[in-house]
């Protein structure tokens, strides 16, 4: 049950925060172009997604305790305990999430992108014995 396994609902939690924290992304990169826009909101959703496995030396000797964590903080971890297999397994799937994610960003980009045949079919059909008309400016 959700409910009564503390893993379960502490991961549900991490990623529903974690989609909070990648839509502030998105609308903070606003100022940006579409293309990089993407790309780096999905290189930090990978970054913030991708998974790791750790192990922890138990107090009793010979006995280590082995689980699942997000991996910057498998990564993080590993650094501040000089640990370098926990840093490079860490820093492996970090960057292997960040390129898995700013790979979906450009699918997304390509997918979405607009089509400059649409644009040259409708200059096509403007009918030339007529004058454009005209606009006028508009203030405020």
């Amino acid at each position: 049950m959700l409910s009564g396994d503390s893993m379960s609902l502490l991961w549900l939690s991490y990623y529903g925060l974690s989609l909070l924290v990648i839509i502030a992304v998105y609308f903070t990169l606003a100022l940006l172009p579409r293309l990089p826009r993407l790309v780096l909101t999905w290189a930090v959703a990978g970054a913030i997604w991708a998974p790791a496995t750790f192990r922890l030396p138990l107090i009793e000797e010979g006995e280590f305790y082995t689980g699942w964590a997000p991996a910057a903080m498998v990564a993080a971890v590993g650094l501040f305990e000089n640990n370098g297999g926990a840093l490079r397994g860490g820093l492996l799937w970090l960057v292997l999430g960040m390129a898995l994610g700013a790979i979906i960003g450009i699918a997304l980009w390509w997918w979405r992108r607009p089509d400059e045949y649409e644009y040259i079919e409708e200059e096509e059909e403007l009918d030339d014995t007529q004058p454009p008309r005209r606009r006028e400016p508009v203030i405020g």
